[in-house]
Order: C-alpha cells, then sequence, then structure tokens
C-alpha cells in the first residue's frame, strides 16, 4: 500500500475494517431510561470539567436495543447519562456505556469517545406487562430495571426534542509512548429522528457494586420516572467541544 492508500482505509485492521463509514442508520431502536436522584458530589467526580452537572442531581440510567444499525449489526446497550451544561448550555454526558458487540465498541471508541466496554445488557417484556432492563458484568447482575409496559403515552415531539439534545463524551486515546495523544469533549447530535411510539410510568432501578462496572458509583435515592421510547435516527460524526490539550 501507498501512503494514499494507507490513509483512504477507514479503521483497523487494514485487511478488512472493524465498523462501516458513519454517518450511522438506526431503524427501531428502542431506549427505556429511568430517571433517577442520585449523590451530588459523586455525579460531581463523574462530570469532567469544564462541563458541570446542571444542578438536578438527576442520573439517567438506560437501555437501548438495536436491531438495524448500519454499520455495526444488531445488538444492546446500557450505561449511565448525567445531565450537564457546557458554557451555560445544556448537554448531556455520557459517563459509562456496556454493550455486546464488537464493532460498536470498536467504533465508538474510536471516532466519537464514547465510553464503551463488553458487558450482556438485555431489554425485553417480561410475562407480558413488565419492562425489564438487565445488565451482567463478569456474569454478576450489576444493573436492574422495571417499568409497567406502556402506561402513558408521551408527546413524540418532546421526545424528539430530548433524542436531538447534544451529547458528550470523554475522547480519550494515547500515543504508542502511553502519553494522551487525544483528551477531547467529544459532542454530537443525532439527526433525522423519527419517534414511532412513546410511554412512561412508575419504575425502579437496582444497582450492584462492581469495580469493573461501577454504575453503582452513583447511587440511587430515589426513582423519579421511566420512559420507553422507539426512534429511528442517524448518528453523524462529532465535533470537538473541548481539547484538554491545547
Amino acid at each position: 500500500m501507498n501512503q494514499d492508500e494507507v490513509l483512504s482505509l477507514q479503521s483497523m485492521p487494514a485487511a478488512s475494517p472493524s465498523y462501516g463509514r458513519p454517518p450511522c442508520r438506526f431503524i427501531n431502536r428502542e431506549y427505556f431510561t429511568i430517571s433517577y436522584k442520585s449523590d451530588q458530589e459523586a455525579i460531581r467526580q463523574a462530570v469532567p470539567e469544564p462541563l458541570k452537572p446542571d444542578g438536578s442531581n438527576i442520573v439517567l440510567y438506560e437501555w437501548i436495543k438495536m436491531p438495524d444499525s448500519s454499520g455495526f449489526g444488531s445488538y444492546e446497550e446500557s450505561g449511565i447519562v448525567i445531565p450537564c451544561t457546557y458554557e451555560g448550555e445544556p448537554c448531556n454526558f455520557t459517563a459509562q456505556m456496556y454493550l455486546n458487540n464488537g464493532p460498536a465498541i470498536l467504533g465508538g471508541r474510536e471516532i466519537w469517545g464514547f465510553p464503551k466496554k463488553w458487558g450482556k445488557p438485555s431489554l425485553r417484556v417480561e410475562e407480558t406487562e413488565t419492562l425489564t432492563g438487565t445488565l451482567y458484568y463478569n456474569n454478576i447482575l450489576v444493573a436492574l430495571g422495571t417499568m409497567p409496559y406502556k402506561y402513558n403515552i408521551l408527546d413524540e415531539q418532546a421526545i424528539a426534542k430530548t433524542i436531538s439534545k447534544t451529547q458528550v463524551n470523554l475522547k480519550l486515546i494515547p500515543d504508542v509512548e502511553g502519553r494522551p495523544k487525544i483528551a477531547q469533549l467529544a459532542a454530537y447530535n443525532l439527526e433525522n429522528v423519527m419517534v414511532k411510539g412513546s410511554w412512561s410510568g412508575p419504575a425502579r432501578l437496582s444497582l450492584t457494586s462492581h469495580v469493573n462496572a461501577p454504575v453503582a458509583d452513583l447511587p440511587v435515592k430515589n426513582c423519579v420516572e421511566g420512559k420507553h421510547f422507539i426512534v429511528d435516527l442517524t448518528l453523524p460524526y462529532a465535533r470537538v467541544l473541548y481539547d484538554y490539550l491545547k
């Protein structure tokens, strides 16, 4: 390969790229999100400056089922999102993510800086009436969320606005000598959002302490609400919101 051919490659390994090129289209992407009150100091510790927690002490625990994802395939995901602000503007910081798909882990980390690790999440309806999310890490149940199935219909335009909110990741990639090569806050906004259904209801969330999947480091004080929605959307490339090396 000459230099131009090397630079035209989309990802490693050169002989067989690990994932496709963005933008990525997701069809029938299903969310189950539980908003809960957590500890103020724990939230502050989890959020990198210059982001600031929005002051609500709310944390979002979510499960996402993605049956049709261009470039990545079919998989499920689970993790923690914290409402924040950047220079006074609202955004969401993605603090932890666990999923069962190699291409999505590699592409998510290398392009957007998603904090993705391998885990075993699952989103399903149990016994016809309970929307149930679980996350296993090292064969240990570290997260369990439940909500009545499709109790209350939500405003789909409000859900579309929520999904389109600026999302922020902390992207960290070392140089070959171990020093930081990339240290950025990467931001993106989901596009072409089409909500196909949205519901709310009471919810419960249980988190178990685990050193390699520390979801319980943001403890549950009080569950506020559960939301369940199904959407089509596009994940575009990100942009640099803040560069720690400049």
